[in-house]
């Protein structure tokens, strides 16, 4: 793994964010578990090299691996689907995917519209297709999913009621906001709706409610200062964070109508980075 990738993929002790909410990831490719009393929902599986570190969280924290349920997916990038294989096949849990990155995934990265075949991993069928504004059900929990395309075709946010000192709050897994430097968002024949995708997904963002701020890399939410703040008793809940979730939105909508400007005057944007 390159350095800047296993700079992602450190140690870092689970934890639990709300009363069924915990935080199973590494120190920055993230993964959580939602419990509930019919058994348990796994968000994303980090790298390959991930899961293990996953597993170990699972059962650190007391609770069975062979208990998780569903297994649900961000996005299908290798630093989020590259563990979910070995995660389905560890849990025998059923998987849950958006229709427009399926493909990819059980293709296990091969012809990505951007990274082509140079972010390969296990390849993972979902068992079910998980529309925009359809939740995940089990022991009375709900999950709801959110398409927000344009890092990848089928970027799934995620949103959850939580508990948080007594207190009910909604919580949002974010897929990701970035622009890659090889993103074209125009023009481009294997993802010609880049842009427009990106546009709309904005737009539902700023229809969300975020109270608990998450997302599929711990950078975008500081979540080792919230974690050590959470450990040193730190109250309110230091997650509760609508205010840094608005200003990620902005920022990141920022940046791509800048990237998108850039590649309205250069249609060329983008090629130089391409990769074959």
């Amino acid at each position: 793994m390159p350095p800047n990738f296993a700079a992602m993929n450190q140690p870092q002790a689970p934890f639990k964010i709300a009363d069924n909410l915990y935080y199973v990831g590494a120190s920055d490719v993230t993964s959580y578990l939602i419990v509930t009393r019919d058994g348990y929902i796994l968000l994303d599986g980090g790298f390959e090299q991930t899961a293990p570190m996953i597993l170990d969280h699972i059962r650190t924290l007391g609770f069975d691996p062979k208990k998780v349920k569903y297994l649900l997916n961000s996005h299908a990038h290798f630093d989020h689907a590259g563990g979910l294989a070995a995660l389905k096949a560890a849990t025998g849990a059923q998987f849950i995917a958006s229709a427009r990155d399926a493909g990819i995934l059980a293709a296990g990265g091969h012809d990505d519209f951007a990274l082509h075949d140079t972010g390969l991993f296990a390849p993972i069928k979902p068992d079910r297709i998980v529309a925009d504004g359809e939740a995940v059900t089990l022991g009375g929990v709900s999950i709801t999913a959110h398409i927000t395309a344009g890092h990848t075709k089928g970027c799934t946010t995620w949103t959850l009621p939580v508990t948080m000192d007594g207190k009910a709050e909604d919580a949002l897994f974010l897929c990701s906001l970035t622009v890659l430097p090889n993103f074209r968002l125009l023009g481009d024949p294997n993802y010609p709706d880049q842009a427009a995708d990106f546009e709309k997904s904005f737009a539902m963002l700023r229809g969300l409610t975020c109270d608990v701020f998450l997302s599929s890399h711990g950078s975008f939410f500081d979540m080792k200062g919230k974690a050590a703040k959470l450990a040193a008793g730190a109250k309110p809940n230091p997650f509760i964070d609508p205010q840094g979730c608005r200003a990620f939105f902005a920022r990141a909508e920022a940046t791509f109508d800048k990237r998108l400007a850039a590649c309205k005057a250069d249609p060329a944007c983008g090629k130089n980075e391409d990769r074959p």
